[in-house]
């Protein structure tokens, strides 16, 4: 794909998240395919009608949106941004497109949260990617890291993925450095607090920047896992996340897969 098609499907996604805050109905007709849109927020009925509906309520209670991040791989593009409704928000969206329609859709968000052990916010850091010849090496090792890692399969490998202990970190939970999430991990298990991940359903990537998509338990709760991950020399250097409870089946208003 050229650099202007990749352009030109973020400028799509975009302007579709802007929508929600000017509630101008225009973006969603043009961009979103009229009768195959599958929508993965469970919150929301399916199809683009839904979104159509929703715009005027939207902008009613003064809906704000702001991108932070972009990342583009084949069809698939990821919003990192703050939402500001009912107080502000941290979001992963992610579309997906065919013929240059968007005809699926992906998102998780968190509460935000202002004051964190490791004194960066949520959102900051750098935005502008680099290194595009690395795109695939860096989604091999962010790959390796989920499965020996989150998923457990061979937790001693920890520290290979890492340059030390640097390590920046904007999880709202979790100081800075390797050492500071190995002291977040220890917490959990000696609070007996359930922390799992079991699945990974996506990763997206685009030179340093890598996106994993999850599911697991938190709390005792399924729970979906956004990771973000930047890649520099190989080792993992920053680390952004957002985390969602997955609706119960009862409250769903669609049938489709959380992923």
């Amino acid at each position: 794909m050229t650099l202007n098609n990749q352009n030109e499907l973020v400028r799509k996604a975009i302007a579709v998240l802007e929508s929600f805050e000017s509630g101008n109905p225009d973006a969603i007709t043009a961009y979103i395919h009229p009768n195959k849109y599958i929508q993965h927020n469970q919150a929301l009925l399916d199809g683009r009608a839904a979104m159509l509906g929703a715009l005027g309520h939207l902008k009613e209670i003064g809906t704000k949106v702001s991108i932070k991040r972009t990342l583009v791989d084949g069809n698939y593009v990821a919003i990192h941004s703050v939402y500001e409704f009912f107080g502000p928000k941290i979001s992963f969206d992610i579309f997906r497109f065919e013929n240059g329609l968007i005809v699926e859709h992906w998102d998780n968000l968190q509460e935000m949260v202002e004051k964190t052990p490791s004194n960066h916010t949520m959102v900051d850091g750098p935005d502008t990617i680099k290194d595009i010849d690395k795109t695939d090496e860096n989604k091999k090792v962010v790959k390796s890291y989920v499965e020996n890692i989150l998923l457990g399969k061979n937790p001693d490998l920890l520290s290979s993925y890492f340059d030390g202990d640097n390590y920046i970190q904007h999880s709202p939970h979790i100081a800075d450095g390797l050492s500071g999430l190995s002291a977040a991990l220890q917490a959990l298990e000696e609070k007996n607090i359930e922390f799992q991940y079991t699945q990974v359903h996506q990763i997206i990537g685009q030179g340093d920047f890598v996106l994993t998509v999850s599911e697991g338990l938190f709390v005792g709760q399924p729970t979906a896992f956004y990771d973000l991950f930047r890649v520099e020399e190989g080792k993992i250097a920053e680390h952004w996340d957002v985390i969602e409870v997955i609706l119960p089946t009862e409250k769903r208003k669609n049938s489709n897969s959380r992923f």
